[in-house]
């Protein structure tokens, strides 16, 4: 895949800070024996959303654009201003009552638990979709293995054969270690951008410990 462009990650922003994430129901076939089984029960994560996403003036963390150790995007928060923490890459983000947000729509809401969803609507011609897919397991990147992980899934309608699919992975105490996103047809689903960190620094604390990166 060719380099990733200041647009690329543009793209990649606009929708992983609002999207929407309505998982198709699965429908299974009964044979002539019917099996009831007990539905699963709901996963959760610990702690409160703004624990997912650290916002402090001087915070950083930089990630791998699609497996590539040549190819780095750092996203820094640079000041905060009328509520919001604004970041190099043209990022706005800010947490209320409610959750993570932008000036535009919720990124991460609680509860934070498996199946939560979520609806923004950033325009008349726009609906985005959020549900958390996975919540409190953890998650390997290579700046390491994090526990109580958050993951959402977003959908986002580009036209009537295409939707564009966001998948962000939230460590307590870190913020976004893993982002996904792909573009799903009705016969396919192509993986577009893959952004994994690789480090990360956070003003006013020591970053909390995760365990040694995997090898490979």
């Amino acid at each position: 895949m060719a380099g990733t462009t200041r647009t690329d990650i543009e793209m990649t922003r606009s929708f992983a800070v609002g999207g929407a994430v309505l998982l198709g129901a699965l429908v299974l076939g009964s044979g002539c024996a019917k099996r009831v089984e007990a539905e699963p029960e709901k996963q959760a994560a610990s702690g409160s959303v703004s624990d997912y996403y650290p916002l402090a003036v001087g915070n950083r963390w930089t990630y791998r654009v699609n497996g590539r150790a040549d190819k780095l995007v750092t996203v820094e928060i640079l000041k905060q201003e009328e509520g919001y923490f604004h970041d190099n890459q043209g990022g706005q983000l800010s947490v209320d009552a409610y959750g993570l947000r932008d000036p535009k729509r919720y990124l991460l809401r609680g509860p934070l638990e498996t199946g939560h969803a979520w609806t923004n609507v950033v325009s008349v011609s726009s609906t985005e979709r959020y549900q958390i897919v996975q919540a409190g397991s953890s998650c390997d990147t290579p700046a390491g293995s994090f526990p109580s992980c958050v993951q959402v899934e977003g959908r986002n309608r580009v036209d009537a054969q295409a939707t564009l699919i966001n998948t962000m992975t939230f460590a307590p105490g870190v913020g976004m270690v893993l982002l996904e996103t792909a573009l799903e047809t009705a016969s396919q689903r192509i993986p577009q951008t893959r952004l994994e960190l690789t480090k990360y620094e956070l003003e006013g604390s020591r970053p909390p410990a995760a365990s040694t990166p995997p090898a490979g």
